[in-house]
């Protein structure tokens, strides 16, 4: 199982390695428009563990550049570990 935690909650979310953000983070309040990685809506900053989560898709890189610690949600997926995030 994987962890996913928001800056400034103390609240974990536990989640199946290999699972969607979107869903998640929709609940936590991140805002989602188109969910394809195109209109960068959904940008979050990954504060730590950047390493649990999947290679940045051909759209974070057209939307973002070099994605750095920006991450687009609808497109991530949390691998393994722990990961926290800002939004």
């Amino acid at each position: 199982m994987a962890t996913l935690k928001f800056t400034g909650s103390e609240e974990e979310k536990e989640l199946p390695d290999g699972s969607p953000l979107v869903e998640i983070c929709e609940e936590a309040g991140v805002p989602f428009a188109c969910t394809e990685g195109v209109c960068g809506t959904c940008v979050i900053e990954v504060v730590e563990g950047s390493e649990n989560l999947s290679p940045p898709t051909p759209e974070e890189y057209d939307f973002l550049g070099e994605p750095g610690c920006e991450r687009l949600a609808c497109q991530c997926k949390i691998l393994r570990g722990k990961v926290t995030v800002r939004f």
